[in-house]
């Protein structure tokens, strides 16, 4: 069953960085795992922000899961319900359904990059496996996708999206990490989707050619203050200019997303100590730009956030957790990894890197180099933090906040969690408006009535019902089965001046997301004398 289990998991109290002997006391103490109780008992707080993760469980080892459409991973599916149930929609589109509406991430045109780790393979890569199902979602956009695909990876010269690097390995054979070893993210585009629309491109060879920022033609690297990033063109012949956005003659396209791929890992000793969602995108700069130095690791936290602030920000992480590799960089040999069949995404890369730590690295080993107050992470994941917002958060190349701030405070974080594949068998809720606004002058006649259409956006029955918690507020009809139209109006006559809330809910027994919620405003202004009023009468969105 789908549980969209909202849970703040706590923090410490005094949100102070430990030093190295205070944190391996804790640890010998017991008060370190003592945080780690089962989030459902972690009490809600107040909060500045509250940022949202989501994390998909008991996945099954062969994700495929419908045969007409082998790519479809029930994982990848079921988290993307998970989304879309609490408002985050994958597709961008004015069809609204259990994955898309108006303010989706994704919309049909537009050039979606999937960062990868490519630098090694075995389980020390990205799982394959579920690259494939997020690239078939991307395809499948109810809008008709018109865009690009394209999986990238900067190896730093050790990087293979064949999955055959010899770095650091005794072989040059092909091991991805899927349940196939041979489906490489090359083998993916050259053999299962076959799409000119889905291509694959190695930045590894442009990573010493640093190109003007006039330069529109070579493939090659730019540098912005002390970090810097990819210009190339792609299989299809789209220019990607990262920090710029997609060249077209006369100026940027702000149409280039990317979502973000890592896999959670130990990384070294002394150093970053693991990898996840900012040290994966900090691979993608070109150490060859005279930074290496600063950023092994002093600089570690500040280019992760620049990166990501001033370059490109990921519209979408998505932590992938099928296997992690506690004990090894290189996910391998098998006995440094454990297979986790999890999934958890967020918009805020900071937020995620401290609860992967916490509650899918950790927990595997109990290294306290792992745990994200352990000083070597705590340092570079709050520099990273300080970055990001002071730079006021992260944006995409159209303007829209991504995660106007980003926070390692657990109290900050909310939680949604769900099982594999049971929300997908179920019926779910789609709303053609989740917010209206009604504005009215006092003694004058009623506003408008608004109509807001109701869908099974998932599979089997739906029965409903409409629920209205204020005395001003009507809704029609009371209940229904299937698909519906609700009309919605508000009754002001006896109340003051002033602004109203309320909401309709929607309940269903067998949706995977009851009760689906309309919130309603309805503002009363006073008469203007001798004056006609502005704004008589009118309805529209809650903006």
């Amino acid at each position: 069953m789908l549980v969209a289990q909202e849970v703040n998991v706590g923090r410490n109290s005094q949100n102070r960085t430990l030093s190295r002997r205070d944190f391996l006391g804790r640890v010998s103490r017991g008060t370190v795992a003592s945080a780690l109780l089962p989030l459902a008992l972690r009490r809600p707080s107040e909060a500045a922000v509250l940022n949202d993760i989501y994390l998909v469980e008991g996945i099954p080892d062969q994700p495929f899961y419908e045969d007409q459409r082998p790519n479809d991973h029930i994982g990848l599916d079921t988290l993307l319900a998970l989304m879309g149930s609490r408002g985050l929609k994958f597709h961008r589109s004015p069809h609204v359904s259990a994955t898309s509406g108006p303010d989706g991430l994704i919309g049909p045109e537009d050039v979606v990059l999937i960062k990868v780790n490519a630098q090694w393979k075995y389980r020390g890569c990205t799982n394959s496996d579920l690259v494939r199902g997020l690239v078939q979602r991307l395809l499948d956009h109810p809008d008709v996708f018109t865009g690009e695909v394209v999986i990238i990876e900067n190896g730093q010269g050790r990087g293979s999206l064949a999955c055959d690097t010899s770095a650091a390995y005794a072989d040059s054979l092909v091991h991805a990490n899927a349940n196939d070893e041979a489906h490489s993210f090359v083998y993916l585009v050259r053999n299962i989707f076959k799409d000119p629309r889905v291509s694959a491109f190695l930045l590894d060879d442009i990573r010493s050619r640093f190109i003007a920022a006039s330069d529109h033609t070579q493939n090659g690297y730019r540098t912005f203050e002390n970090v810097s990033y990819p210009c190339f063109t792609t299989a299809a012949g789209r220019r990607v200019e990262l920090r710029e956005g997609v060249w077209t003659t006369g100026g940027h396209r702000p149409n280039l997303k990317l979502i973000n791929v890592p896999v959670p890992k130990h990384h070294d000793t002394g150093g970053s100590e693991i990898t996840a969602c900012l040290k994966l995108f900090y691979g993608i700069v070109s150490m060859n730009d005279g930074q290496s130095g600063f950023r092994h690791y002093a600089g570690l936290g500040e280019t992760c956030g620049k990166t990501m602030a001033a370059v490109c920000a990921p519209v979408l992480n998505i932590v992938d957790a099928t296997w992690v590799s506690h004990g090894s960089i290189t996910g391998y040999p098998p006995e440094t990894t454990r297979r986790l069949n999890k999934l958890a995404a967020s918009y805020d890369p900071v937020a995620l890197d401290f609860w992967t730590a916490k509650y899918l690295l950790y927990p595997v080993d109990n290294n306290p180099r792992h745990h994200p107050e352990h000083p070597g992470i705590d340092r570079w994941l709050t520099q990273a933090a300080e970055t990001i917002n002071a730079r006021g958060g992260l944006r995409d190349h159209s303007g829209r906040v991504v995660c106007s701030r980003v926070t390692k405070r657990e109290d900050e974080i909310q939680l949604h969690t769900g099982r594999a594949g049971e929300n997908l068998r179920r019926a779910t809720i789609a709303l053609s408006a989740t917010s209206l606004r009604f504005l009215v002058s006092a003694g004058r006649s009623n506003p408008a009535t608004r109509t807001v259409d109701i869908t099974n956006a998932g599979r089997g029955d739906l029965s409903w019902t409409a629920e209205v918690d204020a005395d001003w507020l009507r809704c029609v009809p009371a209940s229904g089965e299937g698909s519906g139209r609700l009309i919605v109006s508000v009754a002001p006559a006896g109340l003051e001046p002033g602004t109203y809330r309320g909401a309709v809910r929607i309940v269903s027994p067998q949706a995977a997301n009851s009760p689906g919620q309309i919130r309603v405003v309805l503002s009363i202004t006073d008469r203007r004398p001798g004056g006609k009023d502005r704004g008589l009468g009118q309805s529209g969105p809650d903006a």
